[in-house]
């Protein structure tokens, strides 16, 4: 029987069970009835002969010399070049690769200790079940644990760990200001008032080593220590004093919180008192209190302009009693008023405002003369 063996394959020859040797490619002949068979395979990249085992081939110095081996050992990666170009990567175990048509070169790699000595760009042909991936955003810095003790602090940027027998971990703290909200405090004023406030502060981490190794939750110690020292503080106010200090509250509160935050290992930038929230009966009293207000302000308006008008009209009745002709105008300025509002006034066959008019008229002419 007559086989052909082309350029990018290789050929097994065996006789009754027995390998004999491999066939370059060309053309062969297999004789069956004397116990002859063959198998083809590809020579691209790695041997994968699944018919025998590899190490009865290798018995073959020609297909020993067409083969390269790397054996990868525990706790090791080898990086595979092919031609000099990086391809994979390769777990512990051993390998076969045909250097027939290409040059295969390795580089073993110690995965025994976490760090990665690696490029960033490398480690995108790497298995990632082999290390663990850390992020650290700017405006953040990272802790790094080994076993749970703290190792070193990370800048921002992308790190990558081998998941050796060293358990590895990763902390990202948020060192930009960050905002608290201390809500609906109900605080009882030093005269029984109750009352809710609306708090709010800002603080930036100073020390995040401190603040992770020492504090177990330092975000509700912070809130717990912000809302102790406004507590204590308007605590001690009487009702009326904390409406007119309201505006201060905060300025004062801000600087005992100050007096704390070196043992919390932050520094408190700003704080605000947002709402005082007043229970319903005390919010109805305040609202009588101004409506109050209003009506005695309104009051004292209304009698200041009586007073001003009733000053006018004496001041007037004066002139008007000195001056008779200021007098005749003033009545002659009324009439013309009467009867801009009046069409006619009929008294008998007579016009009442016609007479009242020649009258008035008579009377100024008199004056006159």
């Amino acid at each position: 029987m007559k086989i052909i063996i082309k350029e990018n394959e290789r050929g097994f020859l065996f006789r009754n069970g027995t390998f004999r040797r491999m066939l370059s490619p060309g053309i062969h002949r297999v004789y069956p009835v004397a116990g002859e068979t063959c198998f083809q395979t590809n020579v691209y990249r790695q041997v994968n002969i699944k018919e025998v085992d590899i190490q009865v081939l290798l018995r073959d110095k020609t297909f020993a010399d067409s083969v390269t081996k790397i054996e990868v050992p525990d706790l090791n990666i080898a990086l595979h070049y092919e031609d000099g170009r990086l391809i994979e990567a390769l777990r512990a175990g051993t390998f076969y690769f045909w250097n027939v048509f290409h040059q295969h070169t390795f580089q073993l790699i110690d995965t025994s200790s976490p760090e990665v000595a690696l490029p960033r760009v490398m480690m995108s042909i790497v298995p990632t079940n082999l290390y663990s991936q850390y992020i650290v955003s700017e405006g953040e810095t990272g802790l790094l644990f080994y076993d749970g003790k703290f190792k070193e602090q990370l800048s921002p940027g992308v790190y990558y760990f081998w998941n050796s027998s060293i358990r590895v971990s990763c902390q990202n703290v948020d060192m930009r200001s960050q905002q608290m909200d201390v809500n609906s405090q109900e605080i009882l004023t030093a005269d029984k008032v109750s009352l809710r406030l609306n708090f709010v502060c800002t603080y930036r981490i100073t020390d995040a080593v401190k603040i992770n190794n020492s504090l177990k939750d330092y975000k509700t110690q912070i809130y717990v220590t912000t809302q102790l020292v406004l507590r204590e503080y308007v605590g001690c106010l009487k009702f009326d004093d904390l409406l007119e200090q309201k505006d201060s509250i905060a300025g004062i509160v801000l600087e005992k919180l100050k007096e704390k935050q070196e043992s919390l290992y932050i520094e408190f930038r700003d704080a605000g008192l947002k709402d005082i929230i007043l229970p319903g009966e005390i919010r109805d009293i305040m609202n009588t209190v101004l409506i109050a207000e209003k009506n005695a302000q309104a009051s004292v308006i209304l009698r200041r302009e009586e007073v001003a008008s009733t000053r006018s009209l004496l001041n007037t009745a004066k002139l008007m009693e000195e001056n008779t002709t200021l007098y005749k105008l003033k009545e002659l300025e009324y009439l013309e008023k009467i009867c801009d509002k009046v069409g006619n006034i009929s008294v008998g066959n007579g016009n009442l405002l016609g007479q009242l008019g020649e009258l008035l008229y008579s009377n100024s002419a008199s004056a006159k003369s």
